[in-house]
């Protein structure tokens, strides 16, 4: 089976494409594929591989001999799925690949706050260790995590994993109901009461319709001044106007954003060039430890050999 990786630049150039290249007679990989480039390079492919090219109806009516499209990611909203189904072409996508590397990001911004790590290591590299009359340097006041609460918006794999980690510390951990929802399951509470009693909030759900703008002025308003919020989900879960306005008046304390609405953003983007202390964005790389890159392009090469056997494996259509 041919098969055409379209946007391979999405992932490092040292990781291993061996799984995936056993399971196709060939194997042509694209560093970046525009959208009028799709049909010429795909034209002969019975499966494609797609991290975030967009695959629409029309494009899909185009490729006849395409069997299989392989979503090199969990989310798969850059394939019509309908017209896939319509014209009995399989679509896997995977999962479950960044569930130490999501979990270690979040851990690793929450601890550089609360620990104050760049400023203590900031205050060494000034000299004032060397210039302090006392044995340390106390500079920006610290924070033990034992004890903080920890409001996590869905509860997925990577939020479990999230969870587990806090409750080592020795964090109180609770988890959000939907918003609006009109019952509360058994070990929820309202998204409401997350809102009011979280020190930290890790953003973990889809984003839906219900869900985009769920970070907006009348929900930050709700939160704690001293409150962290860390968004690895999706950009667009967050009202951006609103979260910059909060930033800048105190209404929480600090961000951390690894996705926004629009990726790459645009060079003007209001969050980018706000200037904050208390803000810190990173390019979308929570998932990207090179281990979890591996697994993922493993788990594609499994997902190949289990559509030749016939078999379901992370089929979605």
């Amino acid at each position: 089976m041919n098969a055409v990786f379209l946007d391979r630049d999405t992932f490092n150039q040292d990781i291993d494409l061996s799984a995936i290249e056993q399971q196709c007679s060939n194997l042509q990989c694209y560093a970046m594929t525009q959208q009028t480039q799709i049909i010429e390079r795909c034209k002969n492919a019975h499966i494609i591989i797609s991290n975030k090219v967009m695959l629409s109806a029309a494009t899909l009516q185009q490729l006849p001999q395409l069997k299989l499209v392989c979503i090199a990611a969990t989310g798969t909203n850059n394939i019509d799925l309908i017209a896939a189904k319509e014209l009995g072409i399989t679509v896997t996508n995977v999962a479950a690949y960044a569930k130490h590397t999501v979990p270690q990001y979040v851990f690793a911004q929450i601890l550089a706050y609360y620990s104050k790590t760049e400023q203590h290591n900031r205050n060494t590299q000034l000299g004032l260790w060397s210039q302090s009359e006392i044995f340390c340097v106390l500079g920006q006041p610290m924070y033990q995590l034992a004890n903080k609460t920890l409001g996590l918006i869905g509860y997925g794999a990577l939020a479990q994993a999230v969870e587990k980690i806090a409750l080592a510390f020795d964090m109180q951990v609770i988890i959000a109901e939907h918003a609006g929802a009109k019952t509360i399951r058994p070990g929820r509470v309202s998204f409401e009461q997350l809102l009011t009693d979280s020190d930290i909030i890790s953003l973990h759900c889809p984003q839906t319709p219900d869900t985009t703008g769920l970070i907006n002025a009348k929900v930050l308003k709700q939160m704690k001044p001293t409150a962290m919020l860390i968004n690895t989900a999706r950009g667009a879960l967050v009202d951006n106007s609103a979260l910059l306005t909060a930033l800048q008046t105190g209404e929480i304390a600090y961000a951390v954003l690894d996705v926004l609405e629009q990726e790459p953003p645009p060079k003007d983007h209001i969050l980018l060039n706000a200037g904050l202390d208390n803000l810190k964005i990173t390019a979308h790389i929570a998932w990207a430890c090179q281990e979890a890159q591996q697994d993922l392009l493993n788990i594609i090469g499994q997902n190949i050999e289990s559509f030749k056997q016939g078999e379901n494996l992370n089929r979605i259509v």
